[in-house]
């Protein structure tokens, strides 16, 4: 079992980062840091805590598995607004011993009372991203047991227990979660059981450096610990969320938690340039990065320059007609009609890069022809046998649903705001339908005579931000060269709606200037807003990885 001398000295060190607000207004770069190199393991999370907590696993005999999920119990912890057991999660892990990628779904259903007509009839126009009504089944708690089950060497209970530790002794709250945890106060102080676990006093958040507790959160954990998963799927602690969610309005019954179950899935890919991009099939969002990937792989894009106006404009304008394929045709893979395998299709891409107008920004995008905001983490852990694991875990936007069963210690997400209320969609809300995801892991496997090696875990965090993220930071790695942290700290693009296209700091004002000369509406892109990348890559021996500086976690190794 971890003890917190273990984890505690190492973690307090890692908090001690530089200030990342004293910049110029446009700086030339976001680098700060170097990559990490490591002979054994590694770990990339976004909290020194978290990165931590998992390296000690490693170090203590554990295996990539094991150190994975022991830092996603303590983000839980640490970066509550964007993670937890109320949440949903997806992986993908490369089995040393079998060789091969395997992915992991566990996302969450609709509530059994869930319906078109029933938000309707209480007038609403969306889903809403408040609030009850717009929380759907938490699937991160038994995707976590299902990857302990299969390829774990520890016990659920022993990868809670640093989580456990730190949730009733309290840590010091790190400087940019404590920036996002204040901006949230209103929501926050609209419900009982949030006011009480997360606002100090129950008036406001905490400082960066206030230490900070969660007693509840960690009787929770105990009992997950001494009860098992099934505690929440349909035993006392899930009694308890279906009590409070039904009185505030909501749509889950003790059935839908019983019914919830991880699922196995065969991870998508495409090729590019002799490697190949996987994601995770629907009802996420990877198929996305992988069409992006594909209408951009016959551009000459280092001949265009690094973030250069034509660079930008070909990625932008990839995205957009990946995304309007996203809404149009993915949602629940039992509901869709338009398969995966031909979105991906030579005729597909080439009809969808046809539209591509290289001299004029497109306002509107149409769907190809038939033939959305998250608060997330995203962690990656590599071992030294080799297995690597690539996971994203949320509660959607910051505190989810911002509802908290009183007395548990985490919020619920509102993955139910992904449903759309448009009729007869692949992603129109219904019950005990999974909503169209933002969450997307990301693989990377090299090439070989021998077939797929694995080469790189890694993920970009933020919303629709995701596969936007992907592209960008695999191009900056296979394309201009880039180290794992270089690759990270590169300026980035987000792409909203219509023209509108945010830029970071770094971007020079000519290429915004002739970004706008194409037809882009570009704005400053917000601190926070650009997501939070971590990656690792494998080499002859050892492991490189590197941390996003937006975010205030750590790449650590031994």
């Amino acid at each position: 079992m971890l003890t917190r001398h273990v984890i505690l000295p190492l973690a307090l060190a890692l908090c001690m980062t530089p200030d990342a607000s004293a910049q110029s207004p446009r700086p030339s770069t976001l680098a700060g840091r170097s990559p990490v190199y490591a002979p054994h393991g590694v770990i990339a999370t976004s909290q020194p805590l978290a990165s931590a907590a998992g390296l000690a696993v490693l170090q203590q005999g554990g295996n990539a598995v094991d150190a994975a999920v022991t830092a996603a119990a303590v983000l839980n912890l640490v970066e509550p607004h964007m993670t937890g057991i109320g949440g949903d999660m997806f992986a993908i892990l490369w089995s040393t011993k079998e060789r091969r990628l395997v992915g992991l779904n566990a996302s969450g259903r609709a509530g059994s009372g869930m319906t078109r007509e029933i938000l309707l009839q209480r007038g609403y126009e969306a889903v809403p991203s408040d609030g009850a009504e717009s929380i759907t089944v938490p699937g991160a708690l038994g995707g976590w047991a299902a990857l302990l089950e299969r390829y774990g060497t520890i016990t659920l209970t022993q990868a809670l227990e640093p989580a456990v530790q730190l949730a009733e002794e309290g840590f010091p709250v790190s400087p940019i979660i404590a920036g996002q945890w204040a901006q949230e106060v209103e929501r926050l102080s609209k419900d009982e059981g949030a006011r009480a676990t997360f606002l100090v006093d129950g008036t406001r958040a905490p400082q960066a450096g206030e230490w900070f507790q969660n007693p509840d959160l960690a009787r929770s954990l105990r009992a997950i610990a001494k009860q098992g998963p099934g505690t929440l799927y349909g035993g006392d602690l899930g009694q308890r969320i279906v009590d409070r969610v039904q009185a505030l309005g909501g749509f889950l019954t003790l059935d839908d938690l019983k019914r919830q179950r991880a699922e196995w899935v065969e991870p998508i890919s495409v090729p590019f340039r002799g490697y190949r991009l996987w994601e995770l099939p629907p009802n996420n969002q990877g198929v996305a990065a992988l069409e992006m990937l594909r209408i951009l792989e016959q551009d000459d894009l280092a001949a265009l320059g690094h973030n250069s106006a034509p660079y930008l404009h070909r990625l932008i304008e990839a995205k957009k007609l990946a995304f309007a394929d996203l809404a149009h045709y993915v949602g629940d893979p039992s509901a869709m009609t338009m398969p995966v395998s031909r979105l991906l299709s030579d005729e597909h891409i080439a009809e969808r890069r046809s539209q591509l107008d290289s001299a004029r920004a497109a306002e509107r995008v149409e769907p190809g022809p038939e033939a959305s905001a998250s608060e997330t983490i995203y962690l990656t852990v590599a071992d030294a046998e080799g297995n690597m694991v690539s996971l994203i875990n949320s509660v959607y936007e910051h505190f989810g649903s911002a509802v908290v069963v009183p007395g548990t210690g985490f919020a619920l997400q509102d993955r139910g705001a992904g449903f759309t209320l448009e009729p007869e969609r692949p992603n129109t809300v219904a019950p005990g339908k999974k909503p169209l995801h933002t969450l997307i892991p990301g693989f990377v496997t090299r090439t070989t005579p021998d077939g797929e090696e694995p080469w790189m875990s890694f993920g970009v965090m933020g919303g629709a931000m995701q596969p936007q993220g992907h592209v960008q930071v695999l191009l900056n790695l296979l394309v201009f060269g880039m180290n794992p942290q270089q690759a990270a700290d590169a300026a980035r693009f987000r792409h909203y709606e219509g023209l509108r296209v945010g830029l970071e700091a770094p971007v020079p004002d000519s290429v915004r200037a002739a970004l706008a000369a194409l037809g882009h509406q570009v704005v400053e892109l917000a601190p926070g807003s650009a997501g939070g990348a971590q990656l690792i890559i494998r080499r002859e021996r050892g492991y490189v990885a590197g941390s996003d500086p937006r975010k205030d976690g750590a790449a650590v190794g031994y």
